[in-house]
Order: structure tokens, then C-alpha cells, then sequence
């Protein structure tokens, strides 16, 4: 089989630009509301609202914003069961920011951004103004990603961005075949398996769908594509060295997150996978119903203008993509046995589930209900902007309080009292404790010892032996709320003698007068000499 030269094929430049969409139209002034006119600066102000809310409500840390403040303090190959791209992400802006909330809540919502903003330019590549708004900033109404990733999520937010990137590089690269195009989809590639390894499912599921549609067909199979896997394989190489000689604990890392039954759970996996399912999509598809009503179902008009429809490639790709993936899904329960499936798993997947649903029906761009849409993505990004203002009011108020209800301020202030440098080396019994006091002691190195990589004692005595080493003081910390059993009875076989903890009971924030404080111990030990 011949393949199409990438430069100097008219007739493969002729097949490609025949599948390409005449321009749009440019809308009337005033016919759009500013935010579908202008996004950017509408996107930029969401994001900054955002990282202004996070810096003001706590500065206690959730359970993976105190892992990326611990793992951040180094450059490696590789960090626990994920790849490292997030955490040298983060490592750079501590750099800038040093390392805090601030830091934490700025990678985040730009990570957020691009992600509305890549998808937007995809959208824009294949539907008009109004109709690509709806696809990209339609997402907050899918929970994972409109909720969940403002809370406690790192790396599927960062997957899921440069997800939205593949989708832009890919049209944008069917559409108009050249070698920037081919590297820039090389380069997102590339960014996606340094993201998260869920990633892979993505590709390989894009790529299988994308070589089953003609038009999409012959630009992947280009000779342009050389520089796609080189660019690509550039960027993995380094991390795969790494992984390759960290595999069984990477892998075990990995498949401890699957509830795997042998036998007998197959109906439960493809009922939990239905619920999942339901969670991620089922609040987008109910608003849009609501909003567009019979127009989903009355199909194009035959004298419809041709820059209101999708390219003709795209509706297939999109379809069969959505299909192979809910099929492979499918397989893990049938085959795998996997019994169960979280909504954050499914996110970077189905994030482009509104892009496909207004692809598939290009009329709704003068559907009548499009401001009720309108209105339903704004209403629901205000909502969930809202609810995380209330959250560890809400969570106080029930007497369940959470990590933002800690009163890691006053437990700074209280630790300078009793003499602790800011300095020296913090040893914390649980790792959200020891990333919240290293955004508070930026100049201090933080470890946890919580029992789990080693044994307690043997944990504690390492870090005070590297103290030492450097001849400084160390802090010991626990918080009761996350104490394990025996954690100081088990740390004191290798302190000094005659030490013993300090008590320090702080009452929580947004909390009801009378409520239980936190109870924090520590022992201080000033540089010995």
C-alpha cells in the first residue's frame, strides 16, 4: 500500500481539505453575549475567583494537595503510583510562589482553564460560536469535573486537560495536515502518559477510532506520523526508563485501586459501572434536555447552511470513540471482574461527551432553548462556586468536620511559641499534617512516618539520624483525628530519654461555639549542643 507523502501530495491535500468545514460566519455584534464573544477573560476571572476562594478558606490541605506538597519538594522519574508531570508542574511554581495554597490553587485553576480553553478550540474547529461555547463550558455540568476537581484532585485534572489538548490537536490536525500539527499531537501525546497512566485507554481507544473513519484514516496514516511518535516517545522515554525499573510497585500501586471479585461479580461490576456512568453524565443530558427539549430530536434540515454542520469525519470518530470506550469498560467487568468504578476514572474519558452530543445534533445552534442552556451552565458553575465557599461551613455545622476545618494558622502561631525555628526538619504522623506545616515553614523539610513504607520506628529513626547529620533540631508532630494506634509508643523506642509530647487542643474553624478542638502532639527538639 502507498501511503500519502505529508508535503508533496495534491491529491492527499485535496481528500483532507474536502473534509475540512468552510469558515463560520462571524456572528453580529451583540448577537452573543459576552462571555460566548470574549471567554478568555470570562475563563481567566473564573479561575481567579477560584484561586482566591481556596487561599481564603483554609490553610489546611486536602488529601492530594499535601501529597504534591511532599513530593514536590524533589525532582524524580517517577512519585508513588503516578506519573510525574503534575508534581514537576508543581515543583515549578513552588519555585515562583514558594510552596503554599497559593501555589497549590494556581496549578490547579490553570489546569482547569486549559482545559475549558482546549476544548473550546476544538469545538471551534467543528461548530459555530455558540454551539462550540455550549461544548466546552457545558463540562462544569458533568459533577467530576464541575465539582470534584475543585476539591481533591491533581493528576485527573491535569489529565483531563491535555485530554481536551489531544481532541484540539487531533481536528486540528485532520483538518489541515501539516508537520507543526503532527508534533503538536506528538506533544500531547506525549503529555497525557506523564499525566496519569489512564491515559493510555484514551489514546489507544482515540487512535483505533480515529483509523476506522477514511478521512481520519489517511492523515494518521501520513508519513507526517513519524514525527507524532517520535515527538511523543521523546517525552515518555525517560519516565518508561524509570517505570521499567519500578514496575511490581508501580503495578501493585495501581491494581490495589481495582475491587477485583473472581467470580460472581460480574452483575454487580456492570451495575456499578451503570451508576458511574449516571453520575458522570446524567445531570449534563437532563439540563440539555430541559434546556433544547424536541429540538434533540428533529434532525438537520436538507437546506440547512453547510457551516452549521460538523465535518462529516467528525460524528463517526466521536461516536465510535464514546463506544470503545464504554466497551472496554465493559470488558474490565466481564473479563476482569473489576466490581467497581469511580467517577474521577471516567472524567478524562467522557469529557467530551457535550462536544460530541452538539456535533451530533449541529441544529441547536438556533434551537429556541439555548439561553435556558445558557443560563443552566451559568447557574450551575455559580452553584458549585457557591457550594465550595460554604463546604467546611456546612461540614462544621453538622459536627463533621473535615481537613479546611483545621486550624493549621493557630497551630503555626503555637509551634513558633514554643520555640520551633521554622527550620528544622518536620516529622509528621500524617502526610496531610506534614504538607500543611511545610506551606507553613516553607524553609523547613517535611516527612511523614505513618506507618505504611516502613515501620514506624524505623521511619522516625531515620529522619532524626538525618537531623542530626545536618546538625539541626527537629519537630515531631501527630494530630489525634488521624493518630494511628501506637504511633507514640512506637516513635519513643527511638527518642531521646525522658521525652514526651506536648498537648495542644485548638478549636477548629467554622465550627459551632462548644465544639470538640483539635488535638494536636509535639515534641520539640532544639539543634542538640
Amino acid at each position: 500500500m502507498c501511503l500519502p507523502r505529508l508535503r508533496d501530495s495534491a491529491t492527499f491535500r485535496m481528500s483532507v481539505s474536502s473534509t475540512a468545514l468552510p469558515p463560520h460566519p462571524a456572528p453580529a455584534a451583540g448577537v452573543l453575549p459576552s462571555v460566548m464573544r470574549r471567554p478568555l477573560p470570562w475563563l481567566l476571572a473564573w479561575a481567579a475567583a477560584h484561586v482566591a476562594l481556596r487561599v481564603a478558606l483554609s490553610s489546611a490541605l486536602r488529601w492530594d494537595e499535601a501529597e504534591q506538597t511532599l513530593w514536590s519538594q524533589h525532582l524524580a522519574w517517577g512519585y508513588g503510583a503516578q506519573p510525574p508531570l503534575y508534581t514537576w508542574l508543581q515543583w515549578g511554581l513552588n519555585a515562583v510562589l514558594g510552596p503554599s495554597v497559593l501555589s497549590l490553587a494556581v496549578l490547579k485553576h490553570l489546569l482547569l482553564a486549559l482545559t475549558y480553553l482546549f476544548m473550546g478550540l476544538a469545538a471551534r474547529a467543528l461548530l459555530p460560536p455558540r454551539t462550540a461555547w455550549w461544548a466546552a463550558a457545558s463540562m462544569v455540568m458533568l459533577p467530576a469535573l464541575g465539582w470534584s476537581s475543585l476539591h481533591d484532585q491533581t493528576h485527573t485534572v491535569l489529565v483531563t486537560a491535555v485530554t481536551a489538548g489531544t481532541w484540539w490537536a487531533l481536528i486540528g490536525l485532520v483538518q489541515s495536515p501539516r508537520p507543526a500539527r503532527y508534533a503538536l499531537l506528538g506533544f500531547m501525546l506525549g503529555l497525557g502518559m506523564l499525566s496519569k497512566y489512564n491515559f493510555a485507554l484514551c489514546a489507544a481507544t482515540l487512535g483505533l477510532a480515529a483509523l476506522s473513519v477514511p478521512a481520519t484514516r489517511a492523515v494518521l496514516l501520513a508519513r507526517g506520523l513519524w514525527i507524532t511518535a517520535a515527538v511523543a516517545l521523546a517525552l515518555v522515554l525517560p519516565h518508561a526508563l524509570w517505570l521499567a525499573d519500578h514496575w511490581l510497585a508501580t503495578a501493585v500501586a495501581i491494581t490495589d485501586k481495582l475491587e477485583v471479585r473472581p467470580a460472581g461479580g460480574r452483575i454487580d461490576g456492570l451495575g456499578e459501572l451503570l451508576v458511574t456512568l449516571l453520575a458522570t453524565l446524567l445531570l449534563w443530558t437532563l439540563l440539555a434536555a430541559w434546556a433544547f427539549r424536541g429540538a434533540w430530536l428533529r434532525a438537520l434540515s436538507a437546506g440547512a447552511a453547510p457551516s452549521t454542520s460538523a465535518a462529516p469525519w467528525a460524528k463517526p470518530l466521536l461516536a465510535r470513540y464514546l463506544a470503545g470506550v464504554l466497551a472496554v469498560f465493559v470488558g474490565m467487568v466481564l473479563f476482569g471482574h473489576v466490581t467497581e468504578f469511580k467517577e474521577h476514572w471516567l472524567q478524562p474519558l467522557f469529557c467530551v461527551w457535550p462536544l460530541a452530543a452538539f456535533v451530533w445534533r449541529p441544529q441547536l445552534e438556533s434551537a429556541p432553548g439555548g439561553r435556558r442552556f445558557t443560563g443552566a451552565v451559568l447557574g450551575v458553575a455559580l452553584l458549585f462556586f457557591l457550594a465550595t465557599a460554604a463546604y467546611p461551613w456546612v461540614a462544621g455545622w453538622r459536627g463533621r468536620p473535615g481537613e479546611l476545618n483545621q486550624p493549621i494558622r493557630a497551630l503555626t502561631e503555637q509551634l513558633r511559641a514554643a520555640g520551633y525555628d521554622g527550620r528544622s526538619p518536620v516529622i509528621a504522623a500524617d502526610h496531610m499534617l506534614a504538607g500543611a506545616l511545610r506551606t507553613r515553614f516553607a524553609a523547613a523539610p517535611a516527612a511523614v512516618c505513618d506507618g505504611d513504607a516502613q515501620p514506624v520506628a524505623a521511619c522516625v529513626a531515620r529522619q532524626l539520624a538525618a537531623a542530626r547529620a545536618a546538625g539541626g533540631g527537629w519537630l515531631l508532630i501527630s494530630r489525634d483525628d488521624r493518630l494511628p494506634t501506637g504511633w507514640w509508643a512506637d516513635a519513643q523506642t527511638v527518642l531521646p530519654a525522658g521525652s514526651a509530647p506536648r498537648v495542644l487542643a485548638l478549636p477548629r474553624r467554622y465550627v459551632p461555639e462548644g465544639s470538640a478542638p483539635a488535638y494536636y502532639r509535639f515534641i520539640w527538639f532544639p539543634r542538640e549542643g
